[in-house]
């Protein structure tokens, strides 16, 4: 059965300046609960001087707002923000319905979304991280004991102690399992190094068409739906640039703003794959009125897994779903671009601006190229179909003993082509 929901917005009083505005806000937090499939049935803006320490609103808020959930027939009741473990409490017996914060909403999608063995364990990880700051004061069975045997508990161990040991030994079990998941994926990214194909990852703000725009670029089927959070479980594939290049491409999670903490900390496994990329592609929905806003709240994550500011800067910008847009505001934004040498316009349900994507990652990986020539002996066919394949040939002579090249290769390509024939590269 489909769960009655009510979203409330708290827009707080004298809070930090925000870009977005308190409709939008509450816009995406109906997003979000949709996304779990829930039937809202009642939505509004609370516009609040402060926030009360227990109950979070005053006493003529929470009765107004008791009056309004149960008209609404809600048996759950989502605050936009993130409320402590005594105020989500106490809310909860004042109006006696469940409810969710946007940090435990955020949780719950990310649950319900992922599917792959990984993606579950770091969504796990994240709810048991979430659930042990809530044990204090939040849960009716405390004054329950229970005896306990040496290092497991003595005797009159609280029922609460006998939880937060049991979620600390979870916790640790499935960091052991996630230790063994960033193991395997650096062994991939050194085998990647070693067959020299370049990675390139795709971010974004959640819903901004970053599936969409993957599969365009590389014909394969993952999730692209109109919903928050649709990708979860990370997806790498190889493209060729017009140029021949191998590229790596990885669709990765969407971000949102105030992404909850235990979850940036589950997924650095899987976003480790950002931190290794050599290109960031940065999807914006420019059709959105809050894209200023998304790509702040981006590249803010980005800083907090340690992408540094000259990275943000070399990010090709792909301004997605150019198709929504009128006519004055398409060409607002055109002349925009212009003025930008990052930004392709692109419309990935069009399927217009793709191959401007996959040119403009080949030229950022190409701005590092050298320009280098080479003398092969003509016996040596493996050292020169090697160039052949990782290398862009500009010119070629042939003397009767050597071929003679000039080509134009990546610093690790030449250093790899050096090593494994013994060549100088000039």
């Amino acid at each position: 059965m489909t769960t009655n929901a009510f979203v409330i917005h708290p827009n707080i009083k004298n809070e930090k300046p925000d870009l977005r505005t308190p409709d939008t806000r509450l816009e995406e937090a109906v997003g979000l609960a949709s996304a779990l499939d829930l039937n809202i049935t009642g939505a509004r803006i609370e516009n609040l001087p402060t926030i009360r320490a227990g109950m979070f609103f005053g006493s003529g808020k929470l009765s107004e707002l008791k009056d309004s959930i149960k008209a609404a027939d809600a048996e759950l009741v989502i605050i936009d923000t993130s409320l402590s473990p005594v105020q989500q409490r106490n809310l909860e017996k004042e109006w006696s319905v469940k409810i969710l914060d946007r940090t435990g909403l955020i949780l719950e999608i990310f649950g319900y979304r992922a599917q792959t063995k990984e993606g579950t364990l770091q969504v796990e990880l994240a709810h048991l991280l979430y659930q042990k700051s809530r044990l204090v004061r939040s849960w009716t069975h405390l004054e329950r004991q229970r005896g306990g045997l040496g290092f497991v508990g003595g005797p009159g161990e609280t029922q609460i102690e006998a939880d937060r040991r049991m979620i600390d030994m979870r916790v640790e079990r499935i960091r052991r399992q996630l230790e063994k998941v960033v193991k395997t994926r650096g062994l991939h990214r050194k085998k990647r190094k070693k067959a020299p194909h370049p990675v390139v990852a795709l971010v974004g703000y959640t819903n901004a068409g970053k599936s969409t725009i993957f599969n365009s670029l590389t014909s394969a089927s993952v999730l692209a739906a109109d919903k928050l959070f649709a990708t979860l479980d990370p997806t790498m594939r190889s493209i060729v640039t017009a140029s021949g290049r191998h590229v790596i491409l990885s669709d990765t999670v969407g971000f949102v703003s105030d992404l909850p903490t235990q979850l940036v900390a589950a997924f650095r496994a899987t976003l480790e794959e950002v931190l290794e990329a050599d290109v960031l592609v940065h999807v914006r929905d420019v059709s959105s009125p809050e894209t200023d806003a998304q790509a702040r709240d981006v590249k803010d994550i980005l800083k907090t897994l340690g992408i540094t500011e000259p990275q943000m800067e070399n990010a090709i910008e792909v301004y997605n779903k150019c198709d929504l847009l009128t006519e004055d505001e398409l060409q607002a934004l055109t002349n925009e671009a212009a003025r930008k040498p990052n930004v392709v316009m692109a419309s990935a349900l069009e399927k217009s601006g793709i191959d401007t994507i996959i040119g403009a990652i080949d030229a950022r990986l190409s701005m590092h190229d050298l320009d280098l020539s080479v003398a092969i002996p003509v016996f040596d066919g493996k050292a020169l179909a090697w160039l052949y394949k990782n290398a862009n040939i500009t010119a070629r002579d042939d003397t009767g003993t050597a071929v003679c090249l000039n080509i134009t290769i990546s610093h690790d390509d030449a250093e790899r082509f050096k090593s494994r024939f013994g060549y100088e590269l000039t």
